[in-house]
C-alpha cells in the first residue's frame, strides 16, 4: 500500500513539474523559442513572472504642489536605444512597440485610446470589442487601422498577380490596404505625467499618466513626409503590467536585465519637456522654436527643480 502512495505521489510531481515547464516555455522572452528550443543555459524566468510593484498609497491631503507635464521621448538618442531595439523581436527580448503590440493584439490586456481629431488625450474613447471578444473580426479591422498604415495599391489578380481593370471603364482598380507598421516606423514616444510633492513622505515623485507612440505621417498617395503623428493613447498603469514583463537589454550584464517597468520607475531614459499645464493648454513650441523650445524645457525642469527645494520653506 505504501509504495502504491509513493507511485502515485511521484507520478503527480512528474506531472505538475512537466506542466509548470509547458507554462514558462510558453511566456514571453523566456530565452525558448518558438520551436521550444532553450537558446541559453537557463530558462530565464525571473522578469517574465515577475510581480508589479505598487506604487505607495497616496491622499490629496499629502499632496502640497502638483504640476502636469507632457515629455517627449526621442528614440534617436542613444539612451532610449533600449526602447527601439530590436527591430525584429527576438526569444528573450523585444522592443517596447512589439511589446504593446502583444499586449493589444494578442493578450487583449491593453486597451488602446483614440486621439480623434481633437487629439485627445484624457483616455475618453477607449477602443474595446462590442462582444467582449477581442477576436471579433470587427474589432480586429479596427486595430488594423491603428497600427498600420493605410495605403492605396493596385487591385492584382489572385491567378497570376496581374493588375486588374475596370471591364467597363478599363481604368485600373484600386484597393485601400493597411500596411503593418513595424517597431523601425517609431521615432519617439510621448509621456503625460504628473509631478507632485508628498508631505507624508517628504519626497518629489512622478507617476507616467499614459505613454503614445509617434510616427512620421506620410501621405497615402504621394508617400512623402507631412509630419507627425500618434497612433493613440495608452493608460500608463495599465500598461505596467505588461512591461513588467519584457526585458529590457542591459549593456554591462546580460544576467541582470530589468522589465520595460523597471527602466520607467528608475527614468533610465533621455526626454525633454514640449508641453506643461498653462492657462492656454497650448505647447512649448507655438511660442518658441528648435533651440529655443529646448532652452524653455530646460527652463520647466529647473522650475521644478527649485520648487522640490523651496518647498521645505513653506
Amino acid at each position: 500500500m505504501l509504495k502504491k502512495c509513493i507511485q502515485i505521489i511521484t507520478l503527480q510531481l512528474v506531472f505538475f513539474i512537466g506542466i509548470s515547464n509547458i507554462l514558462v516555455a510558453q511566456l514571453p522572452s523566456t530565452g525558448v523559442s518558438s520551436s521550444g528550443v532553450l537558446d541559453g543555459v537557463y530558462v530565464q524566468e525571473h522578469i517574465p513572472t515577475k510581480r508589479v510593484i505598487q506604487y505607495p498609497h497616496l491622499r490629496e491631503a499629502d499632496v502640497m504642489w502638483s504640476k502636469r507635464v507632457w515629455r517627449t521621448i526621442d528614440l534617436r538618442q542613444k539612451m532610449n536605444h533600449p526602447l527601439y531595439y530590436p527591430e525584429e523581436p527576438l526569444a528573450d527580448r523585444m522592443s517596447l512597440f512589439d511589446v504593446i503590440k502583444y499586449g493589444v493584439l494578442e493578450e487583449g490586456s491593453l486597451t488602446i485610446y483614440d486621439l480623434t481629431a481633437d487629439f485627445d488625450d484624457k483616455f475618453r474613447f477607449p477602443q474595446k470589442p462590442e462582444n467582449g471578444n477581442i477576436n471579433d473580426p470587427k474589432y480586429r479591422k479596427l486595430l488594423d487601422g491603428f497600427f498600420g498604415n493605410m495605403q492605396v495599391t493596385e487591385r492584382l489578380d489572385p491567378a497570376d498577380d496581374s493588375p486588374m481593370f475596370d471591364p467597363v471603364t478599363g481604368d485600373p482598380l484600386f484597393d485601400t490596404v493597411a500596411v503593418p507598421y513595424e517597431s523601425r516606423d517609431i521615432i519617439r514616444y510621448e509621456l503625460k505625467e504628473d509631478w507632485f510633492f508628498d508631505k507624508q513622505r517628504s519626497v518629489m515623485d512622478v507617476r507616467i499618466i499614459g505613454i503614445s507612440p509617434v510616427i512620421y505621417y506620410t501621405n497615402a498617395e504621394t508617400g512623402d513626409i507631412e509630419g507627425l503623428k500618434n497612433l493613440f493613447w495608452l493608460y500608463f498603469p495599465e500598461c505596467r503590467y505588461v512591461f513588467q514583463n519584457f526585458f529590457v537589454y542591459n549593456g554591462g550584464n546580460d544576467a541582470m536585465r530589468m522589465s520595460f517597468d523597471d527602466l520607467f520607475w528608475k527614468r533610465q531614459f533621455s526626454s525633454y519637456i514640449h508641453k506643461e499645464s498653462n492657462v492656454f493648454d497650448r505647447n512649448v513650441n507655438p511660442s518658441w522654436d528648435g533651440l529655443d523650445a529646448l532652452l524653455e524645457s530646460e527652463n520647466i525642469k529647473q522650475e521644478m527643480f527649485k520648487i522640490e527645494h523651496d518647498v521645505w520653506h513653506l
